[in-house]
């Protein structure tokens, strides 16, 4: 694992940095494509929240998201070929998760993907993995390639998003 530190410091008045600071410290991973070492780093990103108090329902939804994010870039992205990697970085402060997946598969286009909820696919056993990690995080972003996506998830412990997050879409926030 590389791991990319960057001094630490406050903000003016001795707020918090800005995420976008300096002071954000992203960690990069490279797991072969398989589900055990993908889960390894799922775990690792998990415990971290934790030990910054993310809430329970905030480390559900990660643990949602991440979870189909590393299944869908070994099984559909990686077609399980244990050759090939999987890239994974993240950065994990008080206020927020980004996770970024990205596979080495040839992509897909996130728009083109049937609408699971409509009645004629509401019996088909897969095609809802996406939709709920839209369901479950603040942002979900696919690269132009279609092979990486990038999760965000506010922490809904952190008092600055404690008002922002209340008055979010109810689409974005429909397990309340």
């Amino acid at each position: 694992m590389q791991t990319m530190r960057v001094p630490k410091n406050k903000g003016r008045r001795g707020r918090p940095p800005d995420e976008s600071s300096a002071a954000s410290l992203w960690r990069r991973v490279e797991v072969p494509s398989a589900f055990a070492p993908a889960r390894q780093v799922e775990d690792r990103i998990l415990a971290r929240c934790r030990r910054l108090a993310y809430t329970d329902r905030d480390l559900f939804a990660l643990k949602l998201a991440i979870e189909e994010a590393l299944t869908n870039a070994v099984r559909h992205g990686n077609q399980l070929d244990p050759h090939k990697s999987i890239h994974i970085k993240y950065r994990i402060t008080p206020y927020r998760a980004d996770v970024v997946v990205e596979d080495e598969g040839g992509g897909f286009n996130p728009a083109a993907l049937p609408d699971p909820t409509r009645n004629c696919r509401l019996r088909c056993a897969g095609g809802r993995g996406i939709l709920l990690m839209r369901a479950f995080m603040n942002s979900v972003v696919y690269n132009a390639a279609g092979n990486g996506v990038t999760l965000t998830k506010f922490n809904d412990a952190y008092p600055r998003h404690a008002g922002l997050l209340k008055a979010s879409s109810p689409e974005k926030r429909c397990y309340q």
